[in-house]
């Protein structure tokens, strides 16, 4: 099953606004660079993913993306959900059977973890939504086909987007992915990440040396 990962990312000078009561302007932009590395590299040693999306408007994260081999299209900083579906207007066009996606702000994302979520038999039209550490918000979706449900990402998306399948007789499971859990938004994201045992290499180098 043809797989395309689709990663929406801000231009790094605009995200991670939040960041900014606890780190300072130089650190947070470095810190979105790192936690993009981190994924990418994830991305990349996922063997069920055909290929990455980076759907972004910032020139940083477009030439990081082009170095690992990844497609860039470009959302003219339109939001989450614009550019989300932007990615999956893609994958159609470019004939994908399958779509992925996951933040640019989940620098723990494990491979293995990631390869076992897009083995798990379910039939289409499906999506798989996987939670954040609260079980409220989404921090990936795997839609079969790609556009088997319309992101509605942000606040009380979990619930929102299980009931916008159900609503479409799409068949839905929430499925909790441990290394997809947690996203760095604010300071305590921050250090829930320090003391979590699963390790960001380009993250966790950056902040030890902060």
């Amino acid at each position: 099953m043809r797989t395309l990962a689709i990663l929406p990312v801000k231009s790094f000078s605009r995200a991670k606004q939040r960041l900014r009561a606890g780190v300072d302007e130089p650190l947070r932009e470095s810190l979105v660079e790192a936690m993009l590395g981190d994924v990418l590299d994830a991305l990349a040693a996922t063997d069920a993913l055909d290929q990455v999306a980076v759907v972004t408007a910032g020139d940083a994260p477009a030439q990081i993306a082009r170095e690992r081999g990844a497609d860039v299209l470009n959302d003219y900083e339109r939001g989450h959900n614009a550019a989300a579906k932007l990615g999956i207007e893609a994958a159609l066009r470019d004939g994908y059977d399958r779509a992925l996606l996951v933040p640019g702000d989940c620098p723990a994302l494990d491979a293995d973890e990631l390869g076992a979520l897009l083995s798990r038999p379910i039939a289409p039209p499906s999506a798989l939504i996987v939670p954040d550490r609260h079980r409220t918000g989404t921090n990936a979706l795997v839609l079969t086909p790609p556009d088997a449900l319309a992101p509605s990402f942000g606040p009380g998306s979990c619930e929102r987007h299980a009931a916008l399948a159900r609503a479409a007789g799409v068949h839905v499971e929430v499925v909790e992915v441990p290394s997809l859990a947690l996203d760095i938004d604010t300071p305590d994201d921050l250090a829930a990440l320090a003391s979590a045992t699963r390790r960001a290499l380009r993250t966790d180098e950056l902040l030890s040396r902060c």
